[in-house]
């Protein structure tokens, strides 16, 4: 039996965040959802109280991740997440309006498992999270700190 897969959405558009949740849920996916609007709340959380990432040993986890943050970029959470011993087989999705190539590459370069960009129409922005709920439930994540 697998761990449920708890997701840190990170995300500063209190909009954006109401909307990826509810479409995340219209695609059936129940999973824990926990919402950061900055990257310090998101990093603490990810890393613990010593910093060490160690404080989620055996949780799987998945993170949503937003580029544009404003105390940090989502590359500098991308990258941390990616060098940690700990951390670094965590899925990282991410969800920006961002489109410029030269930042999907430096993202891909960095460890991110998926890019996507948020579409401008609300439809097609849903409909994306929808689809991406759908992704969410079939995939298999490991625990983390393994």
């Amino acid at each position: 039996m697998s761990t449920p897969v708890t997701i840190i959405m990170i995300e500063d558009d209190e909009g954006h965040a109401r909307l990826i949740e509810r479409n995340i849920r219209r695609s059936g996916v129940n999973n824990a959802i926990l919402p950061f609007t900055n990257g310090t709340d998101a990093l603490r959380y990810l890393f613990g109280g010593d910093g060490s990432g160690l404080a989620h040993k055996g949780e799987a986890l998945l993170v949503l991740l937003d580029l544009n943050l404003p105390d940090m970029t989502g590359i500098e959470i991308l990258r941390r997440v990616k060098e940690s011993r700990h951390l670094k087989a965590t899925p990282v999705v991410v969800l920006t309006t961002t489109d410029d190539s030269v930042e999907i590459k430096r993202c891909y370069e960095l460890g991110c498992n998926v890019y996507v960009t948020k579409p401008v129409n609300y439809e097609s922005f849903a409909n994306a999270i929808r689809q991406l709920g759908l992704f969410f439930s079939v995939i298999q994540v490991p625990p983390a700190a393994i």
